[in-house]
């Protein structure tokens, strides 16, 4: 196991900077996930600690070694990819064994550890089998299993879950955080799809065209996003961002198009009559007899929560309640948002202002 040190890091292809001087710090045996829409750079990131690009500037260390022209093999990483990569013609047992084979390792140790990955990974009965005889994840476990003989320092996981179907996207992230528990191996894990970033990640890195946004837990994401791109991006449904502008009575609130709510900044964080943007996650609203007016749109059930799409007067809002409620499509309802469960951004610069 090992720590990643990754400093000032650029990446150019040509004369397009993709990765504009990234810092990042994983801990020796931290789950890290690089997380953002497509395109932002978090798998040129992973290849670049791979050792699969080359890095314009910055440095990458593993452990105490600074890797930026050490070649892939010679960096004690192990890849796992979206596609699986199995050689086809292989067994599973010769699949998981063909890294170790290459290096000459001695045949007993060989087994050992093939023995013990199996065991892991329950592939124990499908050792003579070949990828094609296979299902989606026991692939996917095959190409865990190629990386757990290896006994690397870090594993490297990009997009592993992809290209499975929903249910067994669930099973496959669970086994993998299992997995992590019981190795104790550094881990960067690359994912588009933040509920897998916020059930598997230690910390999460949020990446957006090729900059931080944020590093944190993933409630510390969720509860305190930095800014407007990180407030929307972590939570699924998405917080919901209402224009408002502050005013002051007896108490501090936000008038918007919709109603008045009220807000609890903090000490000289806002001033009266200033234009802000007003987030609130959709868990976070509740039925009232005033606060923000809305018309039923649609109503999506899902057994255990009520998703409530709504319409005010110049924008799209949603609801989600634990509680059943018998809506129809057109009736009007007032929402008011829960004891200080909002968040103020700055409209212009998207940061975040305060606790709302």
């Amino acid at each position: 196991m090992a720590e990643v040190a990754i400093v000032g890091v650029m990446k150019s292809f040509g004369d397009v900077e993709v990765i504009h001087g990234v810092d990042i710090s994983i801990g020796d045996g931290e789950f890290v996930v690089l997380v953002g829409p497509s395109g932002c750079g978090k798998s040129t990131l992973l290849r670049m600690i791979a050792g699969l690009e080359s890095i314009t500037a910055g440095s990458i260390a593993i452990g105490d070694k600074v890797v930026n022209n050490v070649p892939p093999k010679d960096r004690d990483i192990a890849m796992v990819f979206q596609s699986y990569a199995l050689y086809p013609h292989k067994t599973v047992e010769q699949n998981m064994a063909f890294a170790l084979k290459l290096r000459k390792t001695d045949p007993a140790v060989v087994k050992e550890r093939l023995d013990n990955a199996a065991e892991i990974l329950g592939l124990e009965p499908y050792l003579k089998r070949y990828p094609r005889q296979l299902s989606g994840g026991q692939r996917q476990r095959v190409a865990m299993g190629r990386a757990i003989v290896r006994d690397p320092q870090v594993f490297l996981f990009d997009e592993p879950l992809s290209n499975l179907d929903a249910k067994l996207r669930v099973q496959m992230r669970t086994e993998i955080k299992e997995l992590h528990q019981r190795l104790k191996t550094t881990t960067v894990f690359v994912t588009h799809d933040q509920v897998e970033a916020m059930t598997m990640a230690d910390r999460i890195v949020v990446l957006n065209d090729g900059n931080v946004e944020q590093i944190g837990t993933p409630l510390e994401l969720y509860d305190e996003p930095r800014n407007l791109f990180v407030a929307t991006f972590i939570g699924s449904p998405a917080m919901n961002m209402i224009e408002a502008t502050v005013t002051r009575g007896k108490k501090w609130r936000v008038e918007t198009s919709a109603g008045s709510l009220p807000i609890q900044p903090a000490k000289g964080a806002v001033t009266e009559g200033r234009k802000l943007t007003y987030g609130i996650r959709p868990e976070h609203l509740e039925l009232a007899d005033d606060g923000l007016r809305a018309t039923v749109s649609v109503v999506e059930p899902t057994g255990s929560e009520t998703m409530v799409f709504l319409r005010t007067e110049t924008q799209e809002i949603v609801a989600q309640f634990r509680d059943r409620h018998d809506f129809a499509p057109g009736e009007q309802v007032f929402l008011k948002p829960r004891a200080k469960a909002g968040h103020l951004f700055d409209r212009e610069t998207g940061e975040r202002i305060s606790p709302a």
